[in-house]
């Protein structure tokens, strides 16, 4: 059975990431509105591009590395302009590198549009455009210390869709062998980490840069808890940055003082204390609740319930039972009678059964009311 990895362009002319098994099925679904979603409020949509995969995860993985990147890149992807998504795949710092060195005008997507939209540049390798509202944040780890940590944070990642991971000084260097079997699986996020010499350099991009902190370390600062930041970022513009210090110590005052706000959980006072991959995923989480392209599995929808039965039916059944339970003197002493019927038709009206219901329990009835015989084999 093959699998799909599919891009739409929504009505609003942004685009949504998806995988599937049944590719035609799927977005009929879109188009019909089937599944509340990102696409459901952005009809029509149009499949611009799909790639086919022998196995599910594969698939997953493909959606999970598509889904974070910029409106440029995709477009880049959807044209089959490999030049401009090798240049979009560069580190920021080897961007930046390129553009000081070169002249001229950005290259142009074969859609006709620039690197940088509709605007129009002297430098053939500026940064890539600004990102739009609600894009995936950047989970940044400064002086990690151990790569089993890593490795459990970026598990925690990938259980929220997030992909883009960079590493500020990490003590051990990077790679580090320790970090993929903590990952359990999570292999494209650590696969795709970016590491950096200097906080500032992996931040530079993000318009939005958040440290994660027990303590405002002396800095005056916006506090918001993890819910109260995602909102934010549902509707931001540009890059954003969850900053995570390192294990021991957390972030250093230098460290929170680049941040435009601070992350605090709140949490126990007598027992504050979070690992790494606990504060990641209390982020990440509260990210994916506001985030409509994240593509997290949804609960299972509850089956639509059955009207409840006619009176007519509640009525036979009721007279079903009175009438075994009359010839068994069940109803006796006959001056309590009144109320022992009328105590048996309010349990039997309370559960608002419906028809269904009812011929069931009246099969049950009818069934006890049999002579017990040999039963069949």
């Amino acid at each position: 059975m093959p699998f799909w990895t599919y891009i739409l362009r929504c009505a609003d002319s942004s685009y949504y990431t998806g995988h599937t098994d049944d590719l035609e099925t799927r977005i009929a679904h879109h188009q019909h509105g089937t599944y509340k979603g990102y696409t459901h409020d952005r009809r029509p949509v149009e499949l611009v591009w799909a790639q086919e995969f022998a196995t599910r995860a594969e698939a997953l993985a493909s959606e999970l590395k598509i889904k974070p990147w910029s409106r440029a890149k995709k477009e880049a992807l959807i044209a089959s302009d490999w030049n401009m998504l090798s240049y979009f795949a560069m580190p920021p710092a080897e961007r930046e590198a390129r553009a000081s060195a070169s002249l001229g005008q950005i290259p142009r997507l074969r859609s006709g549009r620039t690197a940088k939209g509709d605007m129009e540049s002297d430098n053939p390798f500026a940064p890539s455009e600004v990102e739009g509202p609600g894009s995936a944040p950047v989970i940044v780890l400064v002086r990690p210390q151990l790569g089993e940590n890593i490795g459990k944070a970026a598990r925690a990642m990938l259980n929220f869709g997030l992909t883009r991971m960079r590493l500020v000084a990490p003590r051990d260097g990077w790679p580090n062998p320790s970090a993929g079997p903590a990952a359990a699986g999570a292999d494209i996020v650590l696969a795709q980490a970016e590491v950096y010499d200097t906080l500032a350099e992996a931040v530079a991009d993000c318009a939005h840069v958040y440290a994660t902190t027990v303590r405002k370390r002396g800095v005056t600062k916006p506090v918001l808890t993890p819910e109260e930041a995602a909102k934010e970022t549902a509707s931001a513009v540009g890059g954003t940055a969850f900053v995570f210090g390192p294990e021991r110590s957390g972030l250093e005052t230098d460290d929170v003082a680049l941040a435009r706000a601070i992350i605090t959980v709140p949490i126990n006072p007598e027992f504050g204390s979070l690992n790494l991959a606990q504060a990641v995923i209390l982020c990440a989480y509260e990210w994916s609740k506001h985030a409509p392209e994240a593509g997290l599995a949804q609960p299972p929808a509850e089956d639509p319930l059955l009207p409840p039965a006619p009176q007519e039916d509640l009525e036979g059944l009721i007279a079903h039972i009175t009438g075994l339970l009359e010839p068994r003197g069940y109803f006796e002493p006959y001056s309590r009678a009144d109320v022992t019927h009328r105590t048996l038709r309010n349990m039997l009206t309370k559960p608002g059964w419906n028809h269904l219901e009812v011929r069931t329990m009246r099969g049950v009835l009818t069934t006890l009311m049999r002579k017990p015989g040999p039963r069949e084999k």
